[in-house]
């Protein structure tokens, strides 16, 4: 009995003597590969700080910039944990650990594709000039003023105060149009003169009237007028003219001051804005039909 512990003794010995020997000697490369690693994590350090404060200039949404700082910083400590595998003679365990984050990497992209793609269409949307927070914008039938571009979704503020949340991938891959990028825009009004009006009266008043209220400078900004044909009760025409603004709602506003002041200039001339009329017309023994039959009716 004695002698079979002196032996299992004499076993783990050795062991602890031959893994102390294996320190020992990987003792330098141990000490590489952990200053690689203190390195590698002051290097992640000052590259979040630089990367943080490049993206900020360019995305005004915090959390995409963190993520981008982060991502950055996190690709330093991956090439310090390469090198301090590599100072330590791991590169078999190196490859099984690229290996499994392959397949991982692989698993989590197929349940996460949703979700992987609309993080990605946020940082390229918040990389875009032509979309940015403030600006307003019509996009998937919905029209409003972007409040925030985040890593999932994309939230528009409509004119009517609701909020509308729109997944990322959706706003890259469907067109917008955006106000904002352009401080002028155009306003069109379509109406109609009664068929008795002076037609060229009605174009000169029309016209001064919109210039009167709307600066339509420089000179290849003026406005234009075309009438467009003759209806049932009407002569109609399209006037557009152009307005300071960025916002539908500031088109809303110039369209319903353009509407009121030329209601007020055609009353003053005279000028009829008609509206349908129907006219029916009786042959005189159908008329007559008719009254004895209602006779007849309140006779009963």
């Amino acid at each position: 009995m004695n002698s079979e512990i002196n032996s299992s003794v004499g076993i783990v010995t050795n062991k602890l003597q031959t893994w102390a020997d294996s320190f020992i000697s990987n003792l330098p490369n141990i000490l590489v590969a952990i200053i690689a690693l203190l390195v590698s994590y002051i290097i992640s350090r000052f590259v979040y700080r630089v990367t943080l404060k490049l993206t900020q200039k360019r995305i005004k949404q915090t959390s995409i910039s963190k993520l981008v700082a982060r991502c950055t910083a996190v690709f330093v400590v991956l090439g310090g944990l390469v090198l301090a595998l590599s100072a330590l003679n791991l590169g078999k365990a190196l490859t099984s650990i690229l290996a499994g984050a392959g397949v991982s990497g692989l698993v989590v992209g197929l349940a996460l594709q949703g979700t992987l793609s609309n993080t990605i269409s946020g940082i390229v949307l918040s990389f875009r000039n032509n979309i940015q927070v403030g600006n307003w914008i019509e996009t998937n039938g919905f029209a409003g003023e972007v409040i925030d571009i985040n890593l999932n979704y994309f939230v528009l503020k409509e004119a009517d105060n609701n909020v509308v949340v729109i997944p990322n991938k959706q706003i890259l891959e469907n067109p917008f149009k955006n106000y904002s990028l352009t401080t002028k825009m155009r306003v069109s009004i379509i109406c109609g003169v009664g068929y008795e009006s002076d037609l060229e009266e009605v174009q000169k008043l029309t016209t001064k009237t919109i210039h009167t209220f709307f600066d339509q400078e420089p000179i290849d900004k003026q406005i234009e007028f075309y009438y467009t044909g003759f209806e049932d009760s009407s002569i109609n025409y399209l006037c557009r003219f152009w307005i300071e603004g960025t916002s539908g709602l500031d088109r809303l506003k110039a369209k319903s001051k353009a509407i009121i002041e030329l209601k007020k200039a055609y009353d003053a001339a005279g000028i009829t804005i008609p509206f349908p009329i129907r006219t029916l017309h009786f042959s005189p023994q159908h008329s007559i039909k008719n009254l004895n039959q209602l006779e007849a009716f309140a006779t009963n």
